[in-house]
């Protein structure tokens, strides 16, 4: 019987020949990172233990990106902890500004094909992109990986889903992501591990891979992995990252099921508001008018992203009485866009940039807090209820391009149906 690449990398970690769906096994962790949400706890526990038997803290990154900038004074008082135990315990820091935690950690180089890694946020699942087996685990978990190295894991019941075709020009992963959850519900995959193959997966460049990733969290999966290809290795090694072990899935693999799109002949998508589930093509909303739009956070806040919507506004002007936050995954692409003119076009078109980080997206920051009765047009990843600190508004979420046609416009808009909606990057 054949296995799954989370089997052969959960074997590998554990130091097994195999694994098998449902056993409980306790794996070498290679990287762990922490949030400054679940930070407090964690430093409280690890202040418990012997400091000079935490040989893990090297490899564990404290990532500010939540309070972002801090809100109030214990979101400050959280920050000063974890910069003074990073400075004691030598483990990597990445402060304010620098970027959301699912960007930060690739670009950082800190995970490779291969890897296991675990993180205190659910969208941890992005690191599947790379090939690695990523994971969302809470804050004592943490403690216990700087503490030992390792974890404990409940091997999952594998995915097989083949994407197969090429998405048209204006069509992106994001859309991809939120026809399946339409298909198979919030949660319907719960602590299932996804494998997205085909030759849809083989054309998309690394960061339409990381938005794949990213959203198998809303579907509840355990973990989302692709399999590794020249791209990835490219990537890798332009980014610093250790030389790549990558697994691959044997072909008589057992799956809980298998399930093929042909994504060709997929359209922009959008979840209404409320329900992240509740989704349908662009072309079956009536002129739905829209107030704010969000382009970022750690599934649409990469460079492509900010180039789909820099190709639909360029020269052009926000609809009256819209306004737009864009908020990049991290600073260096930040800096990146800035590089290409993007930061200019869009500032001109009327939208405003954050700094990195995760804080608008969850409502931590109230930068972006929305007023009664009016509707968002988001690139994040969850639309539910008050996400934005207010019950009375209502949150959509599209694809970047899908949010930048919405934003000129004034209402959510199909992107291949105006100019520059259709830009692809090949």
């Amino acid at each position: 019987m054949g296995h799954t690449i989370s089997e052969k990398i959960l074997a590998k970690h554990a130091h097994k020949t195999s694994v098998v769906a449902g056993e409980v096994v306790v794996c070498d962790v290679d990287f762990a990172m922490v949030t400054d949400t679940r930070a407090s706890n964690t430093i409280k526990m690890m202040n418990k233990l012997d400091r000079d038997a935490l040989k893990f803290t090297k490899n564990t990154a404290l990532v500010l990106d939540h309070y972002s900038p801090p809100p109030h004074p214990e979101a400050a008082e959280i920050h000063q902890k974890m910069r003074a135990f990073a400075d004691q315990a030598n483990t990597h820091l990445y402060d304010i500004g620098d970027g959301i935690c699912h960007q930060v950690l690739p670009e950082g180089g800190h995970l490779t094909s291969g890897d296991l890694v675990v993180g205190t946020d659910t969208h941890s699942v992005t690191y599947g992109a790379f090939n690695a087996f990523g994971t969302g685990i809470e804050g004592s978990d943490v403690a216990a990986v700087m503490a030992s190295g390792k974890l404990w894991f409940r091997v999952p019941e594998s995915v097989l889903i083949h994407l197969q075709g090429e998405l048209q020009p204006g069509v992106w992963a994001k859309d991809i992501t939120l026809y399946l959850l339409g298909k198979y519900k919030a949660e319907g995959l719960n602590y299932k591990a996804i494998e997205y193959i085909g030759s849809a997966v083989s054309k998309m460049d690394i960061d339409d891979r990381m938005t794949l990733c990213n959203h198998a969290a809303e579907l509840g999966a355990k973990a989302a992995i692709l399999e590794a290809d020249q791209k990835t290795f490219t990537w890798l090694e332009a980014h610093g990252a250790k030389t790549p072990s990558p697994v691959y899935a044997d072909h008589d693999a057992v799956y809980a099921f298998k399930d093929q799109l042909n994504v060709s002949l997929l359209a922009p998508q959008v979840a209404r508001k409320h329900h992240v589930d509740d989704v349908v093509g662009t072309d079956q909303i009536d002129r739905q008018a829209i107030q704010f739009a969000l382009i970022g956070t750690c599934t649409n806040g990469r460079l492509d992203d900010i180039r789909q919507a820099a190709h639909i506004l360029q020269g052009k002007k926000l609809a009256k009485g819209v306004r737009m936050i864009v908020t990049p995954a991290s600073r260096q692409i930040y800096l990146a866009a800035l590089r290409e003119g993007l930061i200019e076009i869009l500032t001109s078109a009327g939208a405003s940039f954050e700094a990195a980080g995760c804080g608008t997206c969850v409502g931590i920051t109230n930068h972006l807090v929305p007023g009664n009765h009016e509707t968002v047009i988001s690139s994040a990843n969850r639309n539910f209820k008050g996400r934005l600190s207010n019950d009375e508004a209502d949150i959509w979420l599209g694809s970047a391009a899908t949010v930048a046609a919405s934003a000129l416009t004034g209402f959510i808009t199909d992107p291949r149906t105006v100019a520059g909606g259709t830009w692809r990057n090949v």
